[in-house]
């Protein structure tokens, strides 16, 4: 059994992942107030969520990014896009983020759990033990849990990371601080990402963004140094009154409601024996550029496999790659977000702008142990197929895929799905294959391996995976 410590994106994500997979565990979260927070679900973590059959329920209850529109007071001062809409491709069916409140995507991935037969269970982790075999936990309701492994999604204050004493590397900016909530106005359009910035430096002072599908808009605003806010409807209404310059701005109700500190932070260590670290437990981001939760989606979505795999007996090699494949992208993604952040915390013009390397369409793991061949590690993009279905149809679901490219797929047993592609164009070039050749890929949908029948099968019986 496997037993996961925290019920935000990254912990359902794995439970869910878990679940369709047919193996034992419990999740466990004594209940948290997620509010709207991490809003933006980048196009790589949209792929992961078709893999795992909520794509379709996340785009109905999301919208894309709204237009910016930054005020003077009362007058528009000027317009535009963090991001320019693209039109989706066969290779990039999901190209643009999309917004969903935190509170909904947790929502919608609990209901997939539910239909795949799980659960959370509202208990909090208390301590725990392990040696060899597994690990011993203590539930906060005095229960005893005894688990093969267990995955810490805590949260940046993690109970998992503290007791194993892994250190959190970075800093804690306490003089900047954010006044955030989910609040209602009726004074201002839900068409844009309205926003007022100190006019002399374009420092951000006040930003309501609208969620989709609500009727609310997340607020945020700096606090000054010391400030120890009441986090009430009437602090709110000071700060935006204070921030806009504007008094006929009206907010008429709070929901969610918090105090954010900079925190820009990384593990040193995302695995000790049998307890792994995932998510904000294993590194902790700023807000700019949406890439906490997409990371904390990614980290559940490469171990995932490799928990599943570690239980029916592959070899330890396997699991053993879930801190070198993930440590080295958290910290790529941690500096990402860290100089977006500082771009607007010193008021550069384009600081609004996003670009590619924040869609995490172009992260790999080219130096893992787990990728062989040409463009190994890296994402197995879609492709459109002769009868009209995809390569991310074939891909879905918990098995690997073996392309066959011109020739013949060998047997490789039930863990390995065959997909025979003759005489695709698009197909050879967007896998870059030039001869007759097999390209596998991983559960997570990245190649592993490219080459023959014999090479192919070598791999596979390396990992134990047969």
């Amino acid at each position: 059994m496997i037993l996961i410590a925290g019920a935000g994106p990254t912990g359902l994500t794995l439970a869910v992942d878990l679940a369709r997979r047919g193996v034992p565990h419990r999740i466990v979260d004594p209940g948290h107030p997620s509010g709207s927070r991490g809003k933006g679900l980048q196009p790589r973590t949209l792929e992961v969520f078709d893999d795992l059959g909520v794509i379709d329920a996340v785009r109905a209850a999301g919208a894309p990014y709204p237009p910016l529109r930054a005020y003077a007071g009362a007058d528009v001062v000027w317009e535009g896009r963090m991001h320019e809409p693209v039109p989706p491709t066969p290779a990039v069916p999901y190209p643009n983020v999309l917004m969903v409140p935190q509170w909904r995507t947790e929502r919608i991935l609990r209901d997939r759990l539910t239909a795949l037969g799980g659960r959370v269970d509202t208990v909090g982790l208390s301590s725990f033990t392990q040696d060899d075999e597994g690990v011993t936990a203590v539930l906060t309701d005095g229960t005893t849990v005894r688990a093969a492994y267990l995955v810490g999604a805590d949260g940046g204050r993690s109970t998992v990371r503290k007791t194993l004493g892994v250190p959190f590397l970075g800093e804690t900016r306490e003089e900047e601080r954010m006044l955030i909530g989910d609040v209602r106005t009726p004074d201002l359009d839900r068409d844009h990402w309205h926003m007022w910035a100190d006019p002399e430096t374009r420092t951000p002072r006040i930003g309501l963004c609208p969620l989709p599908g609500t009727s609310d808009f997340q607020f945020t605003g700096p606090l000054a140094p010391g400030e120890d806010p009441e986090l009430s409807l009437a602090t709110y209404q000071k700060h935006l009154t204070a921030g806009t310059g504007r008094d006929d701005l009206r907010l008429t109700g709070l929901g969610w409601a918090s105090v954010h500190r900079v925190n820009i932070r990384m593990a040193e260590r995302f695995r000790s024996g049998r307890v792994l670290l995932a998510g904000d437990a294993a590194h902790v981001h700023s807000p700019a550029g949406g890439q906490g939760l997409n990371t904390g989606v990614q980290d559940a979505y490469n171990l995932g496999w490799k928990l599943a795999a570690a239980l029916s007996g592959a070899s330890p090699l396997l699991l053993d790659t879930y801190e070198e494949e993930r440590l080295p992208v958290a910290a790529g993604v941690l500096g990402i977000s860290t100089a977006l952040y500082r771009k607007a915390a010193e008021g550069q013009a384009d600081a609004y702008r996003r670009g590619e390397e924040t869609r995490q369409l172009l992260l790999a793991y080219p130096d893992s142990p787990l990728s062989s061949g040409p463009l190994g590690g890296t994402r197995a993009p879609n492709v459109l197929l002769a009868d009209g279905t995809t390569l991310f149809d074939a891909f879905r679901g918990p098995h690997f895929t073996l392309l066959a490219f011109n020739t013949e797929a060998p047997p490789l047993g039930p863990a390995v799905r065959a997909v025979h592609i003759t005489g695709n164009p698009d197909a050879e070039a967007a896998y870059g294959i030039t001869a007759p050749t097999l390209v596998l890929v991983r559960p997570d949908g990245y190649r592993a391996h490219t080459g023959d029948p014999d090479s192919t099968t070598t791999y596979l019986s390396r990992l134990n995976l047969r």
